[in-house]
């Protein structure tokens, strides 16, 4: 399962959804996912990947992580998965 599959499992498990309706261009608003939901999906990905997201939940707009959409999730953790040593 690649880095997509994963985070797609991930988001649509905290939308309590299907993953074949999280699609790219879906936001987590259009999902129906709240702040509390973003928090823990934010905490899921970086268990599932074992890597640390710059994202503060207090100002969500100053994080370096671009949450704007599913495909940005995505990209964004494949950049820091990218950049794990070894």
């Amino acid at each position: 399962m690649d880095v997509k599959q994963r985070v797609i499992r991930i988001i649509a498990e905290q939308a309590v959804m299907d993953e074949t309706e999280v699609t790219p261009d879906k936001t987590l608003a259009d999902l129906g996912i709240d702040s509390l939901g973003l928090v823990e999906s934010i905490f899921a990905i970086e268990e599932e990947f074992d890597i640390q997201v710059p994202f503060n939940a207090n100002k969500p707009e100053d994080s370096e992580f671009d949450i704007s959409s599913v495909a940005a999730i995505v990209a964004a953790v494949e950049t820091l998965v990218a950049q794990q040593p070894g």
